[in-house]
């Protein structure tokens, strides 16, 4: 079994910076593909940013320039530097990952997710 653990979120005011962490465990073969969703109260789940095994990252048109997402491979982790943060980034984060697991499957996990909110 393969599981992601998020941690950093919190109560930020307008224009300050959090930090998010991801640790995927378990029997885990690789990790594929990595990214950052969130969903806001009343809203759709939204990618926010993702990073495959190329490191080419990929972002959100609302949060460029602004966010920044990177991933260790030897811990298993993935990060998401916010700076900047807004009221209309108050949202639930989740991590995501493709994994191949030691017996060669791969699917896709999710984290629990963490509670990141903006004050106005």
């Amino acid at each position: 079994q393969v599981r992601l653990v998020e941690s950093g979120g919190g109560l930020v005011q307008t224009g300050g910076s959090l930090g998010l962490t991801c640790a995927a465990s378990g029997s885990i073969r690789q990790i594929n593909a990595m990214a950052w969703y969130r969903q806001a109260p009343g809203k759709q789940r939204e990618l926010v940013a993702t990073i495959p095994t190329t490191g080419i990252t990929n972002y959100a048109d609302s949060v460029k320039g602004r966010f920044t997402i990177s991933r260790d491979n030897a811990k298993n982790m993935v990060y998401l530097q916010m700076n900047s943060l807004k009221p209309e980034d108050t949202a639930i984060y989740y991590c995501y990952a493709v994994v191949v697991n030691v017996y060669r499957v791969e699917r896709a996990y999710w984290g629990q997710g963490t509670q990141v909110t903006v004050s106005s």
